[in-house]
């Protein structure tokens, strides 16, 4: 670092002080890619792709610096032309595509097998969806709704045995409005998801809305509980109407454990009055929840107040497992997409991360670019992450599922009243965990 300039060292105090500032992070790269430092630019590009996957600068910043050719879309950005009507303007977005067939002898390919042909089940899961506010434009909420979005079930890799429970116990009732009314069904409906954490649930419940073209809302406990006597029954009270307004929606009450917990329990006559105001709304008098389809989520269903599953509430259970081996391709493709990869077989890979959940295998894929980006910086020579990065990672990561399966066991085997466990009791005895 003596021979850079002071401007370049006065950046890297500035990035120091502030590493997940993309913008500052990009801005040192260039200047040192102006003063023919590459090999430093490209260490410094590939930090702010850790902070930014999809970052375009980024990724064209690197490419340049390792001298392959530049993004089509940065070559417009410099010409000196006049700028053209923005129906005429050339694309901001990188074309992988064409960068791989134009690099094609100099870079190895990403996967050792071509990507699986899209469908149900076998495609990536896309990014959560953005919010985008309420419903009517004139009116001001304090909860944020999600407009029907496009995520679906068969953006679920893999859990057939899930989609298809799904799908019989919860969803086919729902689609058919009118078949409901000839057997006198309600449009309405509640679901309980349970489970060991980071394996889905809140991703399934999107997919749900998107099955039925739903709005989505998520409340948690934060969103509920308040400090002052009322407040937590009246924001309980204002969570279902907003639903309501907006049916047909998904109402996903996220770590229903916390909003629902055992009354028996609670020393605090404050908790115990939302959760029998959760019970009040559940029951929707009148046929207030037409419309209105509660999803519920947690992690320990044995401390869910037994009120909340009688039947007209969330009458429905569904256990939510660690991915199979389809959703953990899909997982892991999702999660090296737009990282430098190089041979990397899923097939293997899949192999070794049973059991892990689908944070867990997030976390083997963060791990194994911090093992690349430290050996690119270590030696001065930017590399792809490979196999060996992948494996070790993998090899360290423990499934945070075991926890949670240690004091499921017991709960199953001794405390199963009315089969609610059964399908738990089922999978240990297949796994061998009993």
């Amino acid at each position: 670092m003596s021979n850079e300039s002071p401007l370049i060292q006065s950046m890297r105090t500035a990035v120091a002080a502030a590493p997940a500032d993309v913008p500052l992070r990009l801005h040192l790269a260039e200047l040192l890619l102006g003063e023919g430092l590459g090999e430093a630019a490209v260490a410094e590009a590939a930090v702010a792709l850790q902070h930014a996957p999809g970052d375009a600068g980024a990724r064209a910043l690197m490419m340049r610096a390792m001298g392959l050719p530049a993004p089509a879309a940065d070559k417009a950005e410099t010409a000196e032309e006049p700028e053209q009507p923005a129906a005429h303007r050339p694309s901001t977005g990188f074309d992988w595509a064409a960068a791989e067939d134009e690099v094609a002898d100099a870079v190895p390919p990403r996967f050792v097998a071509p990507a699986p042909a899209p469908g149900p089940g076998a495609t990536a899961p896309e990014a959560p969806l953005v919010a985008d506010g309420s419903g009517d434009p004139g009116d001001a909420t304090a909860w944020e709704v999600d407009a029907p979005g496009t995520v679906t079930l068969a953006d679920v890799g893999g859990m057939e045995e899930i989609k298809e429970r799904l799908e019989a116990a919860f969803l086919a009732p729902m689609r058919n409005p009118e078949l409901g009314r000839l057997y006198g069904k309600s449009l309405r409906g509640g679901l309980l998801m349970y489970g060991p954490p980071g394996c889905g649930k809140t991703f399934i419940a999107r997919a749900v809305a998107g099955e039925l073209g739903a709005s989505f809302m998520s409340v948690s406990i934060n969103d509920v509980l308040d400090m002052w006597m009322g407040n937590s029954e009246r924001n309980m009270h204002e969570v279902f109407e907003t639903a309501r307004r907006q049916a047909p929606c998904v109402l996903f009450l996220d770590e229903v454990d916390a909003l629902g917990a055992k009354r028996s329990r609670m020393q605090h006559g404050g908790m115990r009055n939302t959760v029998n105001q959760l019970l009040t709304e559940l029951d929707g008098v009148g046929g207030a929840n037409e419309g209105v389809f509660v999803l519920a989520a947690t992690n320990v269903p044995w401390d869910v107040d037994i009120a909340l599953r009688r039947p007209g509430r969330l009458d429905r259970t569904l256990l939510v497992l660690p991915p199979d081996a389809p959703a953990r391709e899909a997982i892991l493709r999702y999660h090296l997409r737009d990282r430098p990869i190089e041979s990397v077989d899923l097939g293997k890979l899949v192999k070794v991360t049973e059991d892990l959940s689908g944070a867990d295998l997030a976390h083997v894929c963060e791990s194994a670019s911090e093992r690349a980006l430290l050996d690119s910086a270590r030696t001065g020579v930017v590399r792809m992450i490979n196999m060996k990065d992948l494996l070790g990672a993998a090899k360290e990561v423990r499934p945070s599922t075991d926890p949670w399966f240690a004091s499921a066991r017991n709960v199953a085997m001794f405390a199963n009243e009315g089969g609610m466990y059964d399908e738990l009791l089922a999978y240990l005895k297949r796994k061998r965990k009993l």
